[in-house]
């Protein structure tokens, strides 16, 4: 089953690796407060224990202040060149600490790899007192995800676009493009793509006049259909039939009301109109951009229930 959206999948994420890493950090921890915190100590320490913390890239230990007391232990051995770094402008030094003394730090670009990264801290204490911090370093990529691919969710949202745009919108009016004067016979065509030839996707641009499409037989390579390919309705027979799939999310008896309704925003006002739009027919999504530069994502259902006076046209 699908994560129902990438903040839940991030999270579930991080609560898996927190499980697994805050145990084996504690006792090192414990470990570095039983000893003499001085690098030649640390190292020892940190060069035996490393591989109890899995999947790191580096492990290291700070005082109070953010410099660090120890070498960089690696999968490849100690890099002494480490010590007495300061890192204490580092992203992973300017979060709360939880009172249990561990972090799992937001991720962040690391400054020598320039990869996604993240640091785990636990507080090095004798009782009361804190003595410096335990630091293991993660590289993203090396990270196992144990989560599944999450799901785009369903319910409408508006983002908004270039302000400049916005601001001039009063000052513009819609010029008649190529697909425009010939609207009806070019959603046609579309129509057939969709509900007969295996287009599963395709993003519309009414003002150059072109559709991006995704086929489901090539589905990682799109394919740019021009106005002169949507004009010619040969165009069709370039595309095998193909059988309307049972886990689309669109009927397919909707395609072509999704298709009228377009036309309209299209066509309705010469000030507020629609400049873009896309359909994805297995996540049940349509997208309009208006000349405003606001875009709308909803499901196809909600986009059909619409009237045009809800659009202001």
């Amino acid at each position: 089953m699908l994560e129902q959206n990438w903040k839940s999948s991030i999270n579930k994420q991080r609560l898996l690796l927190a499980q697994s890493l805050s145990v084996p950090l504690k006792e090192l921890a414990q470990m570095c407060s039983q000893i003499e915190l001085t690098q030649a100590s640390i190292d020892a320490l940190l060069c035996e224990n490393f591989t109890t913390i899995p999947d790191c890239t580096f492990l290291y230990v700070l005082d109070i202040q953010g410099v660090q007391l120890s070498s960089n232990m690696s999968k490849n051995g100690l890099l002494s060149e480490h010590y007495g770094r300061n890192r204490s402008e580092r992203p992973y030094m300017k979060e709360t600490i939880p009172k249990e003394g561990f972090l799992l730090s937001d991720a962040y670009i690391s400054l020598n790899s320039i990869r996604p990264s993240l640091t785990a801290l636990q507080l090095i204490k004798q009782g009361d007192t804190i003595l410096g911090y335990l630091c293991a370093d993660f590289d993203l990529r090396d990270l196992p995800i144990t989560t599944k691919l999450y799901q785009e969710p369903e319910q409408w949202r508006q983002i908004k676009g270039d302000p400049a745009i916005r601001s001039m919108v009063f000052q513009q009016s819609r010029i008649e493009s190529l697909w425009d004067k010939n609207i009806h016979q070019v959603f046609a065509i579309l129509e057939e793509l969709f509900t007969q030839r295996g287009i599963f996707q395709s993003v519309f641009h009414f003002s150059s006049s072109r559709a991006t499409i995704w086929v489901m037989d090539d589905p990682f390579r799109y394919r740019i259909l021009d106005q002169e390919a949507l004009s010619d309705t040969d165009i069709c027979i370039a595309y095998p039939c193909c059988t309307y799939p049972k886990d689309a999310i669109i009927p397919q008896n909707k395609i072509a009301m999704i298709f009228e309704t377009m036309k309209k925003l299209r066509m309705a006002d010469e000030t507020i109109y629609l400049r873009s739009a896309s359909i994805n027919i297995f996540n049940g999504l349509i997208s309009l951009t208006f000349s405003c530069d606001g875009s709308h994502y909803m499901p196809y259902h909600e986009f059909l229930d619409k009237d045009l006076s809800f659009w202001g046209a």
